[in-house]
């Protein structure tokens, strides 16, 4: 298993697929984009699966989560979402996507083994979306949520980050339209993983604001810690009826403490934490031809030496070099 010395163990993998992204959101990367990967710095389709292999047949993965940059970018993902479902044990498979792509997708990867998709939406109006995505593409994003719900990709759940300035009094028609489209909607505090290192604590939308926006037209009911479990949002009950909302407040309230999770960056580096400011280099050991135990060893080694906390309540806190494009959500 993947064990630290604060006793938490990490049963959740998230695995970026590419650091390339068809959108350029103003909280993540530059208008310009970024210098990407070299195709020879990416892990291939082949080693992309034996990881995995590795991380759920002897490291106790129960949950693998893709993600990007914008995972539907990936050429082989339907392929490696197949070979990933015939795993013994198979994990449990989701993917965090913009939804661009998603409509034409959405019934391959759920036929390849795909559970469900988290879906990327800040916003119900297209000019706010091409103000922050710098990409005229709202539609694309509608249709490929509606072709995930079609294809069973249950349940469909929505990522959004409100912004100073932009869509910060959105949360209660964001929230609104997804009870009627039947969506589990989140909410995700801006965090500091811009490429341009412009995130600024003062003045942002945080999780209390949020809920604050919320409750003036809904009644919110807390779920409970013990049915969030190691979950990053804290879940709350609509109006009393089957509908959940979730707040992740990572930066005002973190969850460090029940953390589950491992990630793998697309060429190939174990992040023991979003924040983190270290890798642990699996791409050379899977190149020099090192045994699967060998890389096993050195995953639960990285994990051995995972933090405490990622720090931001630190005022010498420092932004991680890698942004989240190139991390993986």
């Amino acid at each position: 298993m993947l064990i630290d010395t604060y006793g938490r163990v990490a049963t959740d993998l998230r695995v970026s697929l590419t650091d390339r992204c068809n959108l350029r959101c103003t909280y993540c990367m530059p208008e310009e984009g970024l210098q990407w990967l070299a195709k020879p710095d990416l892990l291939s389709d082949d080693e992309i699966v034996r990881l995995i292999d590795i991380a759920v047949t002897r490291l106790g993965i129960t949950e693998v989560r893709f993600t990007g940059g914008e995972p539907l970018l990936r050429p082989g993902l339907v392929g490696i979402v197949e070979r990933v479902a015939a795993l013994e044990p198979r994990p449990q498979m989701s993917l965090t996507t913009n939804g661009i792509g998603l409509k034409r997708t959405a019934t391959a990867l759920k036929a390849a083994g795909l559970d469900r998709v988290n879906v990327s939406l800040d916003t119900l109006r297209p000019d706010v979306f091409k103000t922050l995505t710098r990409r005229d593409r709202h539609k694309d994003v509608i249709e490929g949520l509606e072709a995930a719900r079609a294809a069973e990709l249950t349940p469909v759940k929505v990522n959004s980050v409100l912004m100073p300035g932009l869509n910060e009094n959105e949360a209660p028609d964001l929230l609104a339209w997804a009870v009627e489209h039947d969506y589990e909607l989140r909410f995700i505090e801006q965090m500091p993983l811009d490429a341009q290192h412009g995130w600024k604590r003062d003045g942002m939308v945080t999780a209390g604001d949020i809920l604050a926006s919320l409750r003036t037209r809904f009644e919110l009911t807390e779920e409970g810690s013990e049915e969030r479990g190691s979950a990053p949002a804290e879940r709350w009950v609509v109006d009393g009826g089957s509908h959940r909302v979730g707040v992740i407040a990572s930066v005002t309230r973190p969850f460090c403490s029940a953390c589950d999770r491992t990630r793998l960056t697309a060429d190939g580096q174990v992040r023991t934490c979003l924040f983190a400011r270290e890798e642990t280099d699996l791409r050379a050991a899977l190149r020099s031809d090192a045994p699967d135990e060998e890389i096993a060893r050195i995953w639960r080694l990285a994990m051995w030496g995972k933090k405490a906390g990622a720090g931001l309540d630190d005022p010498t806190f420092v932004q991680p070099d890698r942004p989240m494009s190139a991390i993986g959500g």
